[in-house]
């Protein structure tokens, strides 16, 4: 029987015949759910404030372009 432990709580909890897997329960599940729903797990970004000095490079960009 192959056991995993839960993301959530870490309980050691059996893989095969779960409905809940790879959670231990349908609590743990439903928390890592709310977790992700609230932006928790989000990945880090950079700024995404554009310069002038981008603005300028994308006009250059479009120009050579369109040439």
């Amino acid at each position: 029987m192959l056991t995993v432990k839960c993301p959530r709580c870490g309980t050691e909890t059996e893989f095969d015949g779960n409905e809940f897997r790879p959670f231990c329960s349908e609590r743990c599940k439903l928390l890592d759910f709310g977790a992700w729903a609230d932006g928790e797990y989000a990945l880090p970004t950079e700024s995404a404030e554009i310069t002038e000095e981008d603005i300028d490079k994308i006009e250059k960009n479009l120009e050579d372009k369109n040439l």
